[in-house]
């Protein structure tokens, strides 16, 4: 089986699907205490790397995205497919699944 490289670049998301960045958790709590990996909950924010072109609508035409690449969004905590390209963790969502665009 050949080997498939992976980067940001070459990750296209089809139809109204979005790739995120997610943000690095916490690694302490608000009294200081360090946490193990096992303890940290999975981040809800990230910037959008990618996004597909849009979802098809009944009569065919494309329904514009809302969010586009470099907004920093909010999403469910389980949606989406977790991948790790290198050390980078993302995280491919259907765009109903984010919540709000984070200024």
């Amino acid at each position: 089986m050949a080997a498939v490289s992976l980067s940001v670049s070459t990750v296209k998301p089809l139809g109204d699907r979005v790739f995120v960045k997610v943000s690095a958790s916490e690694e302490k709590t608000a009294g200081g205490i360090l946490l193990p990996d096992t303890a940290k909950e999975k981040p809800q924010v990230g910037e959008v790397a990618a996004v597909g072109p849009g979802k098809r609508s009944d009569d065919g035409t494309r329904q514009e995205m809302e969010v586009k690449v470099g907004d920093k969004v909010l999403y469910s905590k389980y949606a989406g497919t977790d991948i790790k390209l290198g050390s980078e963790e993302y995280v491919l969502l259907s765009e109903k699944d984010i919540l709000a665009i984070v200024s």
